[in-house]
């Protein structure tokens, strides 16, 4: 598997919408879909499938192989890159991550403490585990609130997130309303009663003082190749045609203008099992702490080994011919090809409906059922060594259907789980 990285940079307004099933209207998604982007390199291949682009195209082969062979490309969600960095908005070179649904901040003064004013976040995955294996209730609370006598609640925090020198900032993409009229094709005047407002993402964020420029949003998105060839041809396309390709719709109305640029995807940073052995030796640690309520109903940790899968896209999951939100044990087996022990402890899952519109056959995509990003699944197994390959395959493939198009990409043990109550970072 070969991985390139994209930075796609804004040039102009983007409508990466989403259509509402049963509804005329159309949201923008905070961030570009796999969907969109695959769709967008896809057509422009075509476009100039008599010049640069020949050996891709030709003879539909190399194009037949990269989009819609037995092991397409996998094309990830490209997400906004852009931070508060000491209230001053930044692009950052980091990767850009998907919070759990596990992780919970202050609901009167929510956010990073990077952000002023804020009070933190952190996770409550694995208190919440072992509060359950004690017999002990859990309901988190803001410690800083407590502190200051203001409100204690916590409630979910969703955001794309970065960590830079132990520091977590979030990330997100602004949008406003562009508001337009319809054209009389015969007079080429405005007709009447056609008024109409397209939702889009900002195409900059600050304006720059040193050079009287107005900075632009940058999104991070990733391509997974399976034969190396065929991504160094994908990768020299790209950097010949940087400043060729639209994004989202209207594009004809000006909107959807961005420049991509194409790199070699590094390692992770750290391996499946070196997460995983640090995620079991927090829940050990954490696991002692409890200790003080006792002895716990049954225990849990001796002889297993614990990880978590962590949705950092959208997934389409089926089990038995029927849409499900949550990866059962049997489910994880079937994705990793793994016969192996597997205990599935805990799900955090919520669902929502997508669609779409295939530009290819000029119609509506089917409304499907979707597991949201951000979903938590906690595993255990006692024979850990039979799964660290499996589920490093499992990080470049994704699971679930279309993962081709972004959807199903996971992370092993994301490391916001070691983020505690009383260090909400």
């Amino acid at each position: 598997m070969t991985r390139l990285e994209l930075t796609i940079t804004a040039l102009s307004p983007l409508a990466p919408g989403r259509q509402k099933p049963g509804g005329s209207v159309s949201e923008v998604e905070n961030y570009i879909s796999g969907s969109v982007l695959r769709g967008a390199i896809a057509y422009q291949i075509l476009q100039l499938s008599g010049q640069q682009s020949a050996n891709l195209a030709e003879d539909g082969g190399n194009f037949q192989s990269l989009f819609l062979g037995e092991n397409p490309a996998i094309f990830g969600n490209a997400y906004p890159a852009v931070a508060k960095i000491d209230d001053k908005s930044i692009v950052v070179n980091q990767s850009i991550k998907v919070l759990p649904a596990t992780a919970v901040s202050s609901k009167t003064n929510p956010g990073f403490t990077s952000s002023r004013g804020a009070h933190g976040v952190f996770d409550t995955l694995i208190d919440a585990f072992c509060a359950t294996a004690y017999n002990q209730p859990y309901d988190p609370s803001d410690p800083k609130a407590i502190a200051e006598g203001t409100n204690p609640q916590v409630e979910t925090y969703n955001s794309f997130y970065s960590k830079i020198d132990n520091k977590y900032y979030s990330h997100d993409a602004s949008s406003r309303f562009l508001t337009r009229v319809g054209i009389n094709r015969r007079r080429a005047t405005a007709e009447e009663e056609i008024l109409y407002s397209v939702q889009v993402l900002n195409e900059s964020f600050l304006k720059n003082t040193k050079t009287d420029e107005w900075d632009k949003f940058v999104f991070r998105s990733f391509v997974v190749v399976s034969n190396e060839s065929l991504a160094e041809e994908l990768q020299r396309f790209i950097e010949r045609n940087p400043l060729n390709f639209r994004i989202g719709g209207s594009a004809s109305r000006g909107l959807g203008k961005v420049k991509i640029e194409v790199s070699k995807g590094q390692s992770p940073a750290k391996s499946i099992k070196s997460r995983i052995d640090e995620f079991n030796e927090a829940l050990k640690n954490r696991w002692n702490l409890w200790a003080i309520f006792g002895q716990p109903q049954d225990d849990l940790l001796t002889g297993r080994v614990y990880f978590t899968l962590d949705l950092q896209s959208d997934a389409i999951l089926t089990e038995n011919w029927q849409r499900t939100t949550v990866v059962s044990a049997e489910m994880l087996k079937n994705f990793t090809k793994v016969d192996s022990s597997l205990e599935m402890h805990v799900a955090y899952s919520s669902y929502e409906y997508r669609s779409g519109w295939n530009s290819a056959w000029g119609l509506m995509k089917d409304v499907e059922l979707v597991t949201t990003k951000g979903s938590v699944y906690l595993f255990s197994t006692t024979e850990a060594e039979k799964w660290y390959a499996a589920l490093e395959d499992l990080e470049s493939q994704g699971i679930g259907d279309r993962t081709c198009e972004g959807f199903g990409q996971v992370e092993v043990c994301n490391e916001f789980h070691q983020v505690f109550r009383e260090n909400a970072k």
